[in-house]
């Protein structure tokens, strides 16, 4: 499979991480942190959404135990779909450290979709996802930059994530069979909302949801 063909699967990847990267760069500014710590979080953590958690907490004065709580939480998603990769991960080389590193929500639904024969599987699978991360680093630095350089109007830029929560949310549940798991979500993140105090409100509902999801994971997987 040649890289132009490879390219071409990436570019939805490339149109959404590239302004929603320089969302989190300008965000970065916005907070007084210097231009290079976008390259370095989007090189080393490679988390859209955990990236801008950070950033959100670290404004608000979180302590390090919220920081990680709230971190390990909002990923845990990872390793629902991360387990669906293991049988074919296990057999590539040690390459496949960095593409578990590397398995976004967006990467991931790539190498689920993508038809490739097995012989060029773990190349194709790398420069996806080695492509998907610097288009993220690409947007995140340049937002970075600009924002340093250039006089912005910042309000509203941290609805981005919510944006991209609420698109991604919506293509899931129609793609999904199951529904049951997308309407326990929107309940309990109402009554999050409603109930429990705003400086807990994330730990606590995704800790619920967490909770619910998993003992209850038997019954949503046979649910029609």
């Amino acid at each position: 499979m040649k890289f132009f063909s490879i390219f071409k699967l990436t570019i939805p990847v490339l149109m959404g991480y590239i302004p929603l990267g320089m969302a989190f760069g300008l965000l970065l500014s916005k907070l007084m942190i210097p231009w290079y710590y976008a390259f370095f979080m989007s090189t080393f953590i490679f988390a859209g959404s955990g990236q801008f958690l950070a950033l959100t907490l670290f404004a608000s004065q979180a302590t390090i135990l919220e920081i990680g709580i709230a971190t390990f939480l909002l990923n845990l998603r990872h390793t629902f779909y991360g387990l669906s990769m293991v049988s074919t991960f296990q057999k590539f080389s040690w390459r496949k450290n960095y593409l578990i590193f590397g398995l976004t929500d967006e990467t991931f639904a790539l190498l689920k979709t993508s038809e490739i024969g097995e012989k060029d599987r773990e190349k194709v699978y790398l420069i996806i996802t080695a492509l998907n991360q610097s288009y993220w680093i690409t947007g995140s630095v340049i937002g970075a930059l600009l924002g340093n350089i250039l006089p912005f109007n910042y309000k509203g830029i941290e609805f981005s994530l919510t944006a991209l929560f609420v698109v991604l949310s919506i293509d899931l549940y129609k793609k999904s069979k199951l529904h049951k798991p997308f309407l326990i979500a929107v309940v309990i993140g109402l009554v999050g909302m409603l109930g429990f105090p705003s400086d807990k409100m994330l730990i606590l509902s995704l800790s619920l949801a967490a909770t619910v999801l998993i003992l209850f994971r038997g019954n949503l997987e046979n649910a029609k």
